[in-house]
């Protein structure tokens, strides 16, 4: 009689290498980050690269000038709250509005599959329009390619935009300080699970509608307030624990964020929970978080929450000198977990 095999329980390590690119390199999270930190930032290495933020600040003729650059990828092209060319005009004037820039002029550039029908394209171009009209920029300059059939999936967009600096205020992830608090915008996962909710074909009780939207209003009204503002990040892939612990890594700081103080709709909260999801990790479109001194917060959040796309803003956590680039979570019943990027891709082509 064969004796069994002794059983050795194991758990899979988390992919950290490919010699070949992969969907989670686009993703948000370590591997996207490595794919950085390995390759691209060697690549074009520079002090305006340096700081990691959402966009290069550097002045020209004594005015402070700020420049950003994004693709945009989403699928589907159209989802509740928005498409597309939305996500392309509000991605880039919230990494301007990050960086304390008002936004001024955009590009667009469109790379197109053929067949993709001329209506669906004019509608893009419409809500595009809007969007830059609601965001106050303009769209200035631009090019078009068309790609064979089968090679582009309808759509693809490139933005970059220009914005203007108009205080002297040095607003980066490596400003963050000790005693810094952490207030966050709003409720987090609305764009996320909306997308996916089109992909999968999923129908919710609450209708779940992407929180896709400028962000400049509130940044500007923090600046008028004369608040100390040390850092703005927008949570766009990887959610707000990617953005946390890239911004921790970058300050040599550490992070406790206390889980009840996040704001997560029911909707949002059911969605995830049905799918195995973390709403902490899953994309936003129009929420951020804010870092500046915990006596400056109630004055910060009082000023956030005159704004509708604000309006819920709240204090998260504070920034700590122990334990340099690890974040922590205080859950709801008192138990600590750290807080990590994710090793993988939990939702493709998110924007």
């Amino acid at each position: 009689m064969t004796q069994p095999s002794e059983f050795t329980p194991a758990c899979p390590l988390p992919l950290t290498d490919s010699p070949q690119i992969l969907l989670a390199h686009g993703g948000g999270g370590r591997l996207m980050h490595q794919l950085l930190e390995r390759l691209v930032f060697p690549a074009f290495r520079n002090p305006l690269l340096e700081s990691r933020h959402d966009g290069a600040i550097f002045d020209i003729g004594g005015v402070r000038l700020a420049f950003t650059t994004d693709g945009y990828v989403v699928h589907p092209l159209r989802f509740p709250g928005g498409d597309i060319g939305t996500l392309a005009v509000n991605g880039t004037v919230n990494d301007l509005a990050m960086c304390g820039a008002r936004p001024r002029h955009l590009s667009a550039s469109f790379i197109l599959e053929e067949g993709l029908p001329l209506e669906t394209f004019q509608a893009i171009l419409a809500s595009m329009r809007r969007s830059a009209e609601a965001a106050g920029v303009e769209i200035v300059t631009g090019d078009t390619k068309v790609v064979d059939r089968g090679k582009g999936d309808g759509l693809f967009v490139t933005t970059a935009g220009i914005g203007v600096l108009e205080h002297r205020l040095a607003i980066a992830p490596d400003r963050v300080r000790p005693g810094d608090a952490v207030l966050l915008s709003g409720d987090l996962g609305r764009h996320g699970v909306a997308i996916m909710a089109v992909r999968e074909g999923l129908a919710f009780e609450t209708p779940v509608e992407s929180d896709c939207a400028p962000l400049w209003e509130p940044v500007a009204a923090l600046l008028a307030a004369g608040l100390e503002i040390h850092c703005l990040r927008d949570l766009t892939r990887g959610g707000l624990s990617s953005a946390l612990v890239e911004i921790a890594g970058s300050a040599k700081v550490s992070l406790r964020i206390q889980e009840a103080a996040v704001p997560v709709s029911e909707a949002v909260q059911g969605a995830c929970e049905l799918l195995g999801f973390d709403p902490l990790y899953v994309a936003n479109e129009g929420r951020f978080v804010c870092f500046l001194p915990a006596a400056q917060a109630p004055h910060a959040l009082e000023v956030l929450r005159a704004y509708p796309v604000s309006k819920e803003s709240t204090a998260i956590g504070e920034v700590r000198e122990t334990e340099p680039g690890q974040v922590t979570l205080t859950s709801r019943i008192g138990a600590t977990r750290i807080v990590d990027m994710l090793s993988g891709e939990q939702l493709p082509r998110i924007c």
